[in-house]
């Protein structure tokens, strides 16, 4: 068995001549949870979308649980369970919520030759299961994702996530735009994946955060990991001196 859930190795994307991805090396241990900071264009999300396939890779090498994968798309990667919030969300607003939440993969009942007819009580059910599994409370499951505030929205996407990731979850800013009793919501979604042992890559910007939720912090810059540092043995100055450039000109390796 791999030492590693998650491994890239010289991982790169290049547009044309600029490098928004050069030479990722990152490891993700089983159960730990490692965020991912950096400025604005430092090459977080250009990494998320080399792991989960929704671009691909100019170079390097992508390794899950110790077997080299190529992901043509964000469905193959899904396949091999890793789930992904993105800060778009992903969610069709006008279904509701259990229907979002089996969106591309809905329970099917009977198939009458090109039609299906949904089984909506066995997705409802499990939509239950997954809520309660996460602590999200929705008042109405029928509601459309449309009537719902911000946070719910994102609740219904983290919950979405738990409740099919089987390996890891990946979340891209996801209190970005939330309240602060919303934050405080997702923030307590995350730490019972941490109880249960789900391994997740958490880009924030919000440092208070990080420092609250994660085991390891790396570190971007100019599409670069600067630096891969252990909560306890770090704070927040030392961080914002690697994203500023004061710190590491070198790169890390787990």
């Amino acid at each position: 068995m791999s030492e590693f859930v998650l491994e890239t190795r010289g991982l790169s994307k290049h547009y044309g001549g600029v490098h928004a991805l050069d030479d990722a090396n990152f490891a993700l241990r089983p159960g730990e949870h490692v965020a991912v900071v950096g400025d604005n264009g430092a090459g977080k999300s250009t990494f998320v979308r080399q792991i989960t396939g929704v671009e691909q890779r100019t170079a390097g090498q992508i390794f899950f649980h110790g077997s080299e994968v190529h992901f043509s798309g964000p469905i193959a990667a899904r396949d091999h369970g890793i789930e992904t919030v993105f800060q778009n969300l992903a969610l069709a607003d006008d279904l509701d919520v259990p229907s979002n939440l089996f969106l591309g993969r809905e329970l099917i009942k009977l198939r009458l030759g090109p039609f299906s007819i949904l089984d909506r009580k066995s997705m409802r059910q499990q939509t239950e299961q997954a809520l309660v599994k996460t602590a999200v409370k929705i008042p109405n499951l029928t509601s459309t994702i449309r009537n719902m505030s911000g946070g719910q929205r994102q609740c219904v996407a983290i919950a979405r996530a738990a409740h099919f990731a089987s390996k890891l979850i990946i979340m891209d800013e996801p209190t970005a735009a939330l309240g602060v009793q919303e934050t405080a919501q997702v923030e307590n979604i995350i730490r019972g994946l941490k109880e249960q042992g789900v391994p997740l890559i958490l880009i924030s910007h919000n440092l208070r955060q990080v420092f609250d939720l994660v085991d390891r912090i790396v570190v971007f810059r100019r599409g670069r990991i600067v630096a891969s540092l252990n909560r306890e043995e770090t704070d927040g100055n030392d961080i914002v001196s690697y994203i500023t450039g004061v710190k590491g000109n070198e790169d890390a390796y787990v």
